[in-house]
């Protein structure tokens, strides 16, 4: 069975690290997976294509309604099944696989306010055409059903999984973090969404010798700067991007704190509980799925520094979090268990 995945590439997030684990994991199983990017030329992609073990088909892409990508996609889909990731690809993909007489199946990353604006009457309709679609959390499939209001009866869900962390594309440049801190690592983009500004905000209310890292690019990047500066914590604030080794950040912070505003799924956190790290994030969207509050992390309310600061300190008081978080990583997010029941949707088709 022949599945093409197509999904616009504008950086590394949770959907390109799902597909960088699921596609050679369906190989194995006896699908062929190929990928077809539709690429922002203003993103270089070479990171994520090098670690890519499927073949792949890059479509440029540099504007959001372009005919002419339309054209080149049906051109690329000769396909038992069309699989898709996110907006773009549910637009371009979905049209070119009805076109093509193929199957198509629609996967739905994340739970953003977007989705049930005026987009939603567009997301119905290409709804139509898909034969399935998979939502990553049971939080997402109820947005998606409830809110977005798509047929319940084409949607299940199937969680990401993950077996070990990221593997390094390169050595992490030196830092000035201090070796004895009490780092809190954020494995995020700098958005609204991820919410870092309330972790910054935390960060008065906790000792001198705590810092918050950030790996993560993203627009507020400005913004959250000025605010560490405004707050007097700039010097415990560190944001060093998008680095060539997440491992290595994980295996040196002390935990990891999600304060999210709305999630999809939560990828670095899943992530931080295989490096055993406790996890404080805040109670919203899929979070709830992930960590199980006492036992493997600490969940607050969302938007408020004080409730994340209390959270944080309790996780210090209780290490055992991460080696609890560990066991629920491996046992309810495996790689194999993905995969499994991803090839059983293509096989229901």
């Amino acid at each position: 069975m022949r599945v093409l995945h197509v999904h616009r590439m504008r950086g590394i997030g949770g959907s390109e690290r799902h597909l960088l684990a699921l596609l050679p994991a369906l190989a194995a199983r006896g699908i062929e997976p190929v990928f077809v990017g539709l690429d922002d030329p203003a993103w270089k992609a070479n990171d994520f294509y090098g670690a890519l073990q499927v073949p792949a088909i890059r479509i440029p892409a540099p504007r959001d309604i372009d005919p002419l990508l339309l054209a080149r996609v049906v051109r690329a889909t000769r396909a038992d099944v069309v699989h898709t990731h996110l907006v773009h690809a549910d637009v371009y993909g979905g049209v070119a696989a009805k076109l093509r007489g193929a199957r198509l199946v629609s996967t739905k990353h994340n739970d953003d306010p977007f989705r049930v604006g005026p987009f939603r009457h567009v997301e119905r309709g290409l709804s139509r055409l898909a034969d399935r679609v998979i939502t990553i959390t049971d939080a997402l499939h109820e947005f998606t059903v409830r809110r977005v209001g798509v047929e319940e009866s084409k949607v299940e869900t199937i969680h990401y999984g993950l077996d070990d962390l990221p593997e390094a594309w390169g050595v992490n440049p030196p830092d000035d973090v201090p070796a004895h801190a009490t780092v809190l690592l954020s494995v995020a983009r700098l958005t609204r969404q991820k919410g870092i500004d309330v972790a910054i905000r935390a960060l008065r209310l906790l000792p001198d010798d705590t810092v918050l890292v950030v790996l993560g690019e993203g627009p507020e990047r400005a913004t959250l700067e000025a605010l560490a500066r405004e707050l007097g914590v700039a010097g415990r604030v560190y944001l060093p991007g998008r680095v060539p080794d997440v491992a290595a950040w994980l295996r040196r912070a002390t935990l990891l704190v999600h304060p999210a505003r709305w999630e999809g799924f939560g990828l670095g956190v899943l992530e931080g509980m295989l490096a055993g790290l406790p996890v404080v994030a805040s109670r919203v969207s899929s979070l709830p799925e992930l960590v199980v509050h006492g036992e493997t992390g600490v969940l607050v309310e969302p938007d408020d520094p004080s409730a994340l600061a209390f959270g944080v300190a309790q996780a210090l008081e209780l290490p055992q979090l991460g080696e609890a978080g560990r066991e629920r990583a491996r046992s309810e997010f495996s790689v194999a268990r993905m995969t499994d029941r991803t090839v059983e949707v293509y096989g229901a088709l």
